[in-house]
């Protein structure tokens, strides 16, 4: 992943997995884009931080999670990686008929098979992303034009 960068104080962050993280990270980089003037993008690239940090804290347990964001000359790149070697998986898109009401999706653990739609939200949003390995390890990442 080539980076053309400016110098602009990129945002690095490592940290151990927890709940917490999304919101932690979302509100430093939610600063830093407003810092560097991107408000036009920010909505995109927050959306794109919580899912990609959100996926990364849900593999790694309890280990540590690692997110960057840097200012490029024509965008953002946003990169994080986590210790797994599990790649994500992008669910098939669901209609409206496919979503109806059940109780017990308010049971703590419940799982009711229709989470992994973050990725296609994500690819939506960047103008390209993708994985790359790192032993141990991946980064998974997302550019967004501006």
């Amino acid at each position: 992943m080539a980076v053309d960068v400016v110098d602009a104080g990129e945002v690095d962050i490592s940290c151990l997995a927890d709940r917490t993280v999304p919101g932690m990270v979302r509100t430093v980089v939610g600063l830093r884009l407003s810092e560097w003037g991107l408000g036009v993008v920010a909505d995109s690239v927050l959306l794109i931080v919580a899912e990609l940090v959100t996926n990364a804290v849900r593999v790694a347990g309890e280990r540590e999670i690692r997110v960057r964001c840097v200012r490029e000359v024509r965008g953002v790149l946003v990169a994080v990686w986590d210790p797994a070697e599990e790649r994500p998986v992008t669910q098939p898109l669901m209609g409206p008929g496919d979503v109806g009401a059940d109780a017990r999706a308010l049971d703590d653990g419940y799982d009711d098979g229709t989470g992994g739609w973050g990725l296609p939200l994500v690819q939506a949003l960047a103008s390209a992303c993708g994985v790359t390995g790192a032993a141990p390890g991946k980064w998974v990442w997302a550019r967004v034009s501006c």
